[in-house]
């Protein structure tokens, strides 16, 4: 007869307690990048949604590797990220329990779906918010500049309000996201004033990120509910003939202490957790369809090596989100939540220096064929192609009398 072994490792992780529903359907930032102030004025952050996965092929290049300048194949993904809007600017003063806000700027003119923020239900609302506040600026904005000038003076870190253009993706929301991104470089005055000069202005993703950059990443992941704790855990299941049900912890703790210790598994929420994951690397930052010659340009998915005229969302669209119209970025590996959730992307805090991290990427060839099953074609004309004039297109249209 076999014998069990008295020890084994734990089931399951401590490291992310209480495993609780988080407060915030965004990712909170809850450290910025260190501030060098011999660097220029720039954003530390973006938002983006998350679109959806794909597959790219790249040569790989590693010396002294036996995989050196030979092809591999990388899972991506694929975050569409329209431009975000300044819309103010807040002056925070580092004090020994922590930073504390001095002023803050908001811009003359913000849009609806900024707006929509600030009510519950914006359909039985007077929509005034902000329109006293604008008159402040019909004063040649002497009360603005009084604002901006107790910033400069008292405060060391300034942070940028920024919001999505949600109305430009394919999602049903009209509420735009919020956020504050921290300004590094120069000094204070220069942050402030850098900052000023974008207020109601667009930022692309671009001029914030770059390729083969590494970034990390803060979002919330995919919701599961209420579960038990071989789902939630990871434990194993009892025996078959076990009394009172086998999906269970067989002993949760010894009769005295006479309470169930904290390590122990329990059933509750699974999913919906605030994570962040740490250096991410961009393989490409590439702009969205765009007009040209009178005619849209889809060829934000071609490389060196793939001539085809394609852009980056699949045959069928992404399942569950649609088509791709926008900026986008593209991110080597997984990334936390379920398509369409709102995602930040971080400067890294910690930029790593292995050779994976400073590789350059350059991709040969990216797939664009259908997710919703096996994709065997790349582009609708590859497959109107093989498959020839199918009915619809046979029948001639009837002339008219």
């Amino acid at each position: 007869m076999s014998h069990r072994k008295f020890e084994a490792p734990r089931h399951g992780s401590l490291g992310f307690l209480p495993r609780k529903r988080s407060a915030h359907h965004r990712g909170q930032v809850r450290a910025f990048p260190a501030d060098d102030p011999t660097k220029k004025p720039h954003l530390t952050a973006f938002m983006g949604y998350k679109a959806g996965m794909t597959h790219i092929v790249r040569d790989l290049d590693k010396l002294g590797s036996k995989m050196h300048k030979r092809e591999v194949v990388d899972f991506v993904t694929i975050l569409e990220t329209p431009p975000i809007v300044i819309i103010g600017l807040v002056g925070y003063l580092e004090t020994p329990s922590g930073v504390r806000s001095i002023g803050t700027v908001w811009a003359q003119h913000i849009s609806d779906e900024a707006k929509r923020i600030f009510y519950k239900r914006w359909y039985r609302s007077k929509k005034k918010a902000f329109s006293k506040y604008a008159l402040k600026y019909s004063n040649k904005d002497a009360p603005i500049q009084a604002t901006l000038k107790k910033i400069k003076e008292r405060c060391t870190i300034i942070r940028a309000i920024a919001h999505t253009q949600i109305s430009k993706i394919g999602i049903k929301q009209k509420k735009a996201h919020i956020m504050e991104i921290q300004i590094n470089g120069g000094s204070v005055t220069e942050k402030v004033d850098y900052t000023f000069n974008l207020f109601e202005k667009p930022i692309s993703v671009d001029s914030v990120l770059a390729q083969d950059e590494i970034v990390d990443v803060i979002g919330v992941s995919k919701g599961k509910g209420f579960k038990g704790v071989v789902s939630r855990w990871g434990v194993k299941k009892l025996p078959r003939k076990t009394h009172k049900g086998l999906r269970k912890v067989a002993c949760i703790g010894a009769w005295h202490p006479a309470r169930v210790s904290w390590a122990v598994p329990r059933a509750g929420q699974k999913g919906y957790h605030h994570r962040t994951e740490t250096n991410k690397k961009i393989y490409r930052i590439a702009k969205g369809v765009r007009q040209a010659g009178g005619k849209e340009v889809h060829t934000n998915a071609s490389t060196e090596f793939d001539f085809t005229e394609k852009s980056i969302t699949p045959l069928g669209g992404f399942p569950r989100y649609g088509i791709v119209n926008e900026d986008y970025v593209m991110l080597k590996g997984s990334v936390v939540g379920p398509v369409k959730r709102i995602v930040v992307i971080r400067k890294a805090l910690r930029v790593p220096t292995t050779r994976s991290a400073l590789e350059k990427v350059s991709l040969k060839f990216i797939d664009t064929s259908s997710k919703w099953g096996h994709g065997r074609f790349q582009t609708k004309d590859e497959k109107e192609k093989f498959f020839g004039p199918t009915k619809p297109h046979a029948v001639a249209p009837a002339k008219k009398q």
